[in-house]
C-alpha cells in the first residue's frame, strides 16, 4: 500500500496545515440560531465541544442540541465539555428543545448529551421525552440521537432509542489500544456491544472515530472490521484537534488523501456509508445519513 503523508508531532506545535482552516461563525442564519439557543437556554455541543464546523452548520440554520446539562461525569482526555458533578437535570428541557427545533424549522435534528453516570437510568427518560416531544411538534423532522455509553444498562439503552428517532449514533472515538488514555471510563468492547444491540433493536446505527491520536492504519482497519461485524451502518472519521493545553496532544495531522483512502477501505469492509475528512465531526452532514 502507498504510504500517504502525515505531519509529525513536532510540526503540530508550530501550526495547523492549510486544510484545517475554518470559517468564522458569521451571517444572518448564524445570528438566528444564536438567538434561539440563547432565548431557550439551550446547550449545544457545537459550543461546548469547540466544533470547527459551527460557523458552517449554524450558518445553514442547523445545530446539534446537547441535553441533560453541560457538565459531564466522564473525564475523557480529548473532550472540551466540562467535567464534574452535574446539577439536577431540568425536566422541562424536552419541551424547550422541541420548541426550538420547531422554530428553527429544521428538516433533520441532531441531539446529543453529556454522560450522566450518577443517574440510575443514565438520563434515558429525558432522552425519550425529548425525541417524543420533538416528533409531536415537528412530525416531518427526522432525528439522529448521539447517545452516551450506558455502562451495559441495556434497559436504559432501549428507553433512549425508543422515541422514534431514525438514526442512533454512539461514538467509539478511537481505536481499542488507545481507550485507556483517551476514554479511561469507557470500554471498547462495551461500546461495540451497545452498537450491536441498537442495530438488533431495528435502528440505523452510526459511530465516529477521531484520527491523529497515535493510532496505526492497521488499528483503524481493525476498528472498521469490528464495527461492520457488530452492525454499524455509518462511520465518520475526522481529525482530532486539541481543544486546550490541558487535553491530550495531537500526535499527527492526517493528510486529506489518507482520509480518502480510509473512506474507500471502510466501504470495502462492509460499512454502508463513510464520511471521512479532516474537519468531519459526528454530526457533520448528518442529514445525509438518514436513508443510507
Amino acid at each position: 500500500m502507498i504510504e500517504l503523508p502525515v505531519i509529525s508531532e513536532e510540526a503540530t506545535r508550530r501550526k495547523k496545515p492549510d486544510w484545517l482552516r475554518v470559517k468564522l461563525p458569521i451571517g444572518k442564519e448564524y445570528a438566528k440560531v444564536r438567538k434561539l439557543v440563547d432565548e431557550h437556554k439551550l446547550h449545544t455541543i457545537c459550543e461546548s465541544g469547540n466544533c470547527p464546523n459551527m460557523g458552517e452548520c449554524w450558518g445553514a440554520g442547523t445545530a446539534t442540541f446537547m441535553i441533560l446539562g453541560n457538565v459531564c461525569t466522564r473525564s475523557c482526555s480529548f473532550c472540551a465539555v466540562a467535567t464534574g458533578r452535574p446539577p439536577e437535570y431540568d425536566t422541562d428541557e424536552p419541551r424547550r428543545v422541541a420548541e426550538a427545533i420547531k422554530l428553527m424549522g429544521v428538516k433533520h435534528a441532531v441531539i446529543t448529551s453529556v454522560n450522566r453516570d450518577e443517574l440510575k437510568d443514565k438520563g434515558a427518560e429525558i432522552w425519550y421525552q425529548t425525541v417524543v416531544q420533538t416528533k409531536d411538534l415537528s412530525p416531518s423532522t427526522t432525528i439522529e440521537t448521539l447517545i452516551p455509553d450506558v455502562k451495559s444498562n441495556w434497559d436504559a439503552l432501549y428507553r433512549m432509542i425508543d422515541g422514534g428517532q431514525e438514526v442512533v449514533s454512539h461514538n467509539m472515538e478511537t481505536v481499542g489500544s488507545l481507550y485507556r488514555r483517551v476514554r479511561p471510563q469507557a470500554k471498547y468492547d462495551r461500546s461495540l456491544e451497545q452498537i450491536k444491540l441498537t442495530k438488533e433493536y431495528g435502528k440505523r446505527t452510526k459511530t465516529g472515530i477521531m484520527l491523529g491520536l497515535g493510532e496505526t492504519k492497521e488499528e483503524v482497519f481493525k476498528a472498521m472490521d469490528d464495527l461492520a461485524a457488530n452492525g454499524c451502518d455509518i462511520l465518520t472519521l475526522g481529525q482530532y484537534l486539541q481543544p486546550t493545553k490541558m487535553h491530550i496532544e495531537v500526535a499527527e495531522f492526517i493528510h486529506p488523501d489518507m482520509f480518502a483512502m480510509y473512506r474507500e477501505e471502510g466501504l470495502k469492509r462492509g460499512l454502508k456509508y463513510v464520511e471521512s475528512g479532516p474537519l468531519v465531526r459526528s454530526s457533520y452532514h448528518a442529514e445525509r445519513h438518514v436513508n443510507v
